[in-house]
Formats: C-alpha cells, structure tokens, sequence
C-alpha cells in the first residue's frame, strides 16, 4: 500500500477506524446530499460503497438515503450491523479497488447538518456551570435550586433553529432590562454568549405512555456530536422567570456535522462525580454501568482557547437525562436531539460560557490582538472542539463546531 492510498490511515488518526463518524455531503460534481463517513482525511460515500461492495439491501438502503434519519429509525441492531460493514469495507483488502474511489478528499466536500431534527431538548447538568450561573442570576441566594439535585432541569428548545457548523448566527432582538432600569427596552442583544455543550442524537422510536429505563438508554442514543447552544444572556435574564428559557435561546443552536457513533465511545466511559442527594429510583444509578464520559473539549474565542471544559465533570449523565426525559410518557421520534447544557469544570479555566469565564461581564478576557471580551462582538468566530479516549491510547475525534456572529438584522 502505497503512502497516498486513501486507506492509509495512521493508526493514531483520531477518525481512524475505530471512529467512523457519519455525516451529509455534497460534492461540486454531484450536489445531491448523501451519507458520508468520515475515515481520516477522507469521506466515504457510504451509500456509493454499499452498492459497489453489493452490500445487503437493508445496510444499501439505509446508506443510501440523503440524511441519517431512517438509519436512526431503524434501531440499535441495524446500527451494529451497519458499523461493521462500514469496517469491513475499510479494512478488507478485497473492497479496496472497489471502495477507493469512494474516498472523497475531506477539502473538496460541503457538509450539511446530518439529520433531520425532530425534537431538541437542552439540559443544565453541570453542578459546577449551574453554580456559577446562580451566583449571577440569583445574587446572595442559594445557586441551586432546590430540585437541581433531584433532577437534571431541562427546556424544550426550538428544532427548527438548529443549524450546522460554519452557519453564520445573526445577533437576536429582544427585550431587556438592565440592572436599575424601571422598564424593558428593545433591541439587539447586549451580551451574546456561547455555552459549549454535548449534544446526544436518538434513534428508535417509542410510543406515547412509554418510558426508557436507563439500562435502556445504549438502544435509543444512537450517537454524540459537539453543541453550541448561543445564549442572548440579557433576554434570557428578562424573560426567563417563572417559565425558563425562550428567545433568548431559540434564535440559533449549532452542531458539528460529524456524529461519533456512542460504540465508538466505549473507551471513554467513566463514573460521574460523587453524588450527596439520594435519588429515587428511576434515576439512581450507584449500581450501574458507568454512563460518564470522558471527552475533552476545547472553546475558543477568534482562534485563542479560552477554556478546556471537561466533560467528565457532568453531574447527570445521558441515561439519567433520558430517562427523565421520558418518565412522563414523551414520546421519542427519530432525530431527536438532546443536550447536555453548559459543560463546565471546577477551575477557572474550565468553563463553557462567556458569562462564567468573565464573571458576568464584570472581568473580561483578554485575547492575543489587545482586545478583550465580556460578551461577543460581530464579527467574532467561536470553534468547540472535542476529542475521547479510543482504543490502545488512541483518540476519537468529535471534530469541532463553528459559528461567526454577524450583526443583527433590521
């Protein structure tokens, strides 16, 4: 095998094949959206190498649809089924005449957002980011809320406004009240924010009255991929009593197009911190797998890191959200999406949000040009990455998530 084989792969490549992350492509030549995997820095035409290969129909068919939704329909034995194939068809000498060709240059690709959203829930389940964000929003009272121990909160954001990484987000309007105004004003916001989070993308459907148990969470979380929920902290702050939050969150929420598949996650699992509140029963999981993970994630600010969160430090895991999620009969459809809220760590310079980082504006951070930031600026880029511990001290790459802020709209 010759050094520029597109199966030449370092074994130590974070999208190697113990990766395979899926995503939507378009080429110049073909700009029809399809399934790729992304193997190295190549993507392969998933769909294109299943007919090649003359795949099974049920793995050619679910590769051949031009989002991920009916593979996320069909359910965690199709997943398996399909991963292996993908594997094998990369790692098979046999299927390298025929697959070769179907590595397309990651550079010569557009990438989409890769399923269609059905539903997007967001959660707040870092002790450490609800902490702080307390301080500020609830000055000289307890940080936490007394349920945030009993269960991990969540509000149900807006689908349609979830959008790919490199879309550009417009600054939102809305009302605030600054501190010692008697009434509200309109108008851009003021103190645009990032919150640098971990998505989890659902497949297999439930019906309405059902419930996922967390030992049951693995069937229906098909996958994970980097978040950035962008917060308009001063509507957030006007509008968020007594129902959470709404407009200050809805305008725009964008993810990495790669979604790591979670079995390619088994590397990272953890244990979540310690817990010193008792759980009732649908959420206690002292005697469970561990449902952490450890993936480390990296926020920067116009090409500077600003902060390292650590995923590991979440309080609630994804079973626990799950299984809230749907204790009360919610349906789960194909595509949804849920998120795991601001990850954050107990230092300084782990922390996901602007607000935290700069103590809600009133120490700003100071960037490489001069400049300093309490909230964004138009103009600004934000890029989250992520990476997980893989097999034999290799890493899995969760690519990054990007977006610039332009200036708001009349």
């Amino acid at each position: 095998m010759s050094t520029d084989s597109p199966f030449a792969v370092p074994y130590d490549d974070p999208f190697g094949v113990h990766n395979l992350p899926y995503g939507v492509f378009r080429t110049a030549g073909r700009p029809q959206p399809r399934i790729g995997v992304r193997f190295g820095g190549r993507v392969l035409d998933a769909g294109a190498a299943a007919r090649a290969v003359g795949a099974p129909a049920e793995v050619s068919g679910l590769l051949s649809a031009p989002l991920l939704n009916p593979l996320l329909a069909a359910g965690r034995p199709a997943w398996t089924r399909v991963r292996a194939a993908l594997t094998e068809w990369l790692t098979g000498e046999q299927h390298r005449a025929a697959v070769g060709p179907l590595l397309v240059p990651l550079a010569d690709v557009a990438l989409d957002l890769p399923f269609e959203v059905a539903d997007y829930v967001d959660f707040y389940a870092s002790e450490h980011h609800a902490v702080n964000v307390g301080r500020i929003f609830r000055a000289g009272a307890d940080p936490l809320t007394p349920n945030w121990k009993h269960l991990p909160i969540g509000y149900h954001g807006r689908a349609g406004t979830v959008v790919v990484s490199g879309s550009p987000v417009v600054r939102p309007c809305g009302q605030r009240r600054a501190g010692g105004e008697d009434a509200p004003s309109y108008g851009p916001s003021l103190r645009l924010d990032v919150e640098a989070e971990l998505g989890f993308v659902v497949g297999g459907a439930t019906g309405r009255g059902s419930r996922v148990a967390m030992d049951g969470a693995d069937e229906h979380v098909f996958g994970v991929c980097l978040l950035n929920d962008w917060s308009a902290r001063d509507v957030q702050a006007w509008e968020y009593v007594p129902l959470g939050p709404f407009l200050g969150k809805s305008f725009a929420t964008s993810v990495s197009p790669w979604v790591v598949p979670l079995d390619a996650l088994a590397h990272a699992r953890t244990a979540p911190p310690p817990r010193d509140t008792p759980l009732l029963p649908y959420l206690d999981d002292a005697a469970a797998p561990p449902r952490g993970l450890d993936i480390a994630m990296e926020l920067r600010l116009n090409g500077h890191t600003v902060s390292r969160p650590p995923f590991a430090a979440m309080y609630w895991t994804y079973a626990q959200m799950l299984a809230h999620m749907t204790v009360n009969g919610a349906s789960l459809r194909p595509g949804d999406l849920f998120a795991s809220g601001t990850v954050s760590g107990p230092e300084p310079d782990s922390v996901g949000a602007l607000i935290e980082l700069t103590h809600g504006g009133q120490r700003p951070v100071a960037l490489p040009d001069g400049s300093t930031r309490a909230f964004l600026e138009d103009g600004d880029e934000v890029v989250i990455t992520g990476s997980a511990p893989g097999p034999g001290g290799v890493r899995v790459g969760l690519g990054e998530v990007a977006g610039r802020v332009e200036p708001a709209r009349d």
